[in-house]
């Protein structure tokens, strides 16, 4: 097994083991609730952790998270349609379904 990603946010980990197991990767989620612990062990200690099954899995996992936290990096849109602003990371406007403009 080996560690590939780790976050405070307990809801980020989930976001990223769906994403992995739906490209077929098998993994487990450790320090789910660990949390409880803070105080008596440093405060990155009992963050969640993501650990793939395989080893031979770790490289592909990785790109995976890269390329996923890359979209969450990038800069928020408008819709042409509709106005409504969207995260970067989203491929159409959570209001109307429109695709954003090209960037």
């Amino acid at each position: 097994m080996k560690l590939v990603f780790t976050h405070p946010n307990h809801f980020a980990v989930i976001h990223i083991r769906h994403l992995l197991e739906s490209h077929g990767i098998d993994c487990q989620v450790r320090n789910e609730f660990a949390v409880g612990a803070m105080g008596e062990l440093a405060p990155i200690d009992v963050w969640p952790e993501l650990w793939v099954a395989e080893d031979d899995d770790e490289a592909r996992a990785r790109e995976l998270i890269d390329q996923s936290t890359a979209q969450a990096d990038e800069a928020d849109w408008f819709c042409g349609q509709c106005g409504e602003r969207n995260a970067g990371s989203f491929e159409l406007c959570w209001a109307c379904g429109a695709e954003p403009p090209q960037r």
